[in-house]
């Protein structure tokens, strides 16, 4: 299964999800393999050694078609990791926006997953739609949308509908998307209505599964750690493996066994 975060608002919590829902697979007994489509690298500067060099990147497959196994590195507690570069930022403007650029993540992760196709794949997307955001969307199973609790993320959401209605035809096909909730706050009023507003909008495509607004889920990144290495009993830690939980419910994230 391969689950793309992509939301074209930041500060979000995208990479926060991908880091943690990776780690909860780990837990589970299913590493994934995570990758940093995105030019700032957040992702990869959380793994704290990912190589800083462009040809051991994720910009060596598209400049170099290097294939994707031969740039993945050992995360430990997580699985496996393909780091960005900032050299990334120029795919748009070498490779331009063809049928064949815009599928090659989906055909590097046909090729790569062969020999694995148990393996989950977490795709971590650059905050704006280009080249890179939409080879995610192109790649994936699933879209996971997360939606900060307030009124522009919501507007942003809304955005990225709109985005994925217009590339329903060249797709043939519907973008299956799950909308997440994150730095949701209990104790402010915002946060139901923001979450009441979204369901009315996307139905069942909102995960019941909320991100609150927690202290080990903000302070993780700043000391390279997932929420469950930072403190397993937080309600942070206990809001991503309900998550993982409620994925492999709906169906979105199967776990076989090992």
């Amino acid at each position: 299964m391969r689950i793309a975060i992509f939301n074209q608002k930041g500060g979000v919590g995208k990479t926060t999800t991908a880091l943690n829902l990776g780690a909860a697979l780990n837990r589970a007994g299913k590493p994934p393999l995570l990758l940093d489509l995105d030019p700032q690298g957040h992702l990869s500067s959380i793994h704290g050694q990912a190589p800083v060099e462009a040809s051991r990147s994720l910009f060596a497959f598209y400049q170099d078609s290097r294939s994707l196994s031969e740039l993945e590195i050992d995360w430990e507690h997580i699985g496996r990791l393909i780091p960005a570069h900032q050299q990334l930022m120029k795919v748009d403007s070498i490779f331009g926006k063809g049928p064949a650029i815009l599928n090659k993540l989906r055909v590097g992760l046909d090729s790569t997953l062969a020999n694995h196709p148990e393996r989950p794949c977490i795709i971590d997307c650059c905050p704006y739609i280009g080249v890179l955001a939409l080879n995610a969307i192109f790649a994936c199973d699933r879209l996971i949308i997360p939606v900060s609790t307030d009124y522009l993320s919501l507007q942003a959401a809304d955005h990225i509908t709109h985005t994925l209605q217009v590339l329903e035809p060249v797709l043939k096909h519907r973008v299956e998307r799950r909308y997440l909730l994150t730095r949701f706050d209990r104790r402010r009023r915002m946060s139901e209505d923001v979450r009441k507003k979204l369901r009315e909008r996307y139905g069942d495509e909102v995960l019941d599964t909320v991100i609150s607004e927690n202290v080990t889920v903000a302070e993780s990144p700043s000391v390279n750690q997932d929420v469950f290495r930072r403190n397993a009993s937080s309600a942070g830690a206990h809001d991503y493996q309900s998550l993982l939980a409620e994925l492999v419910t709906r169906g979105d994230m199967p776990l076989m066994p090992s």
